[in-house]
């Protein structure tokens, strides 16, 4: 029986570009690491983010199917600094009946969103 996700984890090419990137653009509270600095996780409040460069053979991808969808405040103002940061935008800011998004790719090039409910 499945009880919660324990983490969503993504490979990442150059570990430290990426932590400057998931710490100071978006601001993810760094938990832990592992392994010398090849995993490192930031815990939330409903479950774990992790990057890692000890994925072998798993390299960054925008196409590989999955992503994780990180619930901001002021998304409008956050997507220009993600850009700035060296985020790629794909898709947004939209718009849906619930909620404001936008798809980006990150520092190491995989796809993950910014999100805001909406009410």
């Amino acid at each position: 029986m499945v009880k919660h996700i324990a983490f969503t984890m993504y490979p990442v090419v150059d570990m430290a570009r990426a932590r400057k990137f998931y710490e100071g653009a978006l601001g993810l509270p760094f938990t832990k690491e592992f392994g010398g600095g090849k995993w490192v996780e930031y815990h939330l409040d409903n479950g774990a983010f992790v990057i890692t460069t000890m994925a072998k053979g798993v390299t960054p991808a925008a196409k590989a199917g999955g992503s994780v969808a990180f619930e901001v405040d002021g998304l409008d103002d956050l997507v220009p600094k993600l850009v700035a940061a060296g985020a790629t935008l794909k898709v947004g800011p939209f718009d849906t009946p619930v909620c404001r998004m936008a798809y980006l790719l990150d520092s190491e090039g995989n796809a993950f969103c910014v999100h805001s409910k909406k009410g």
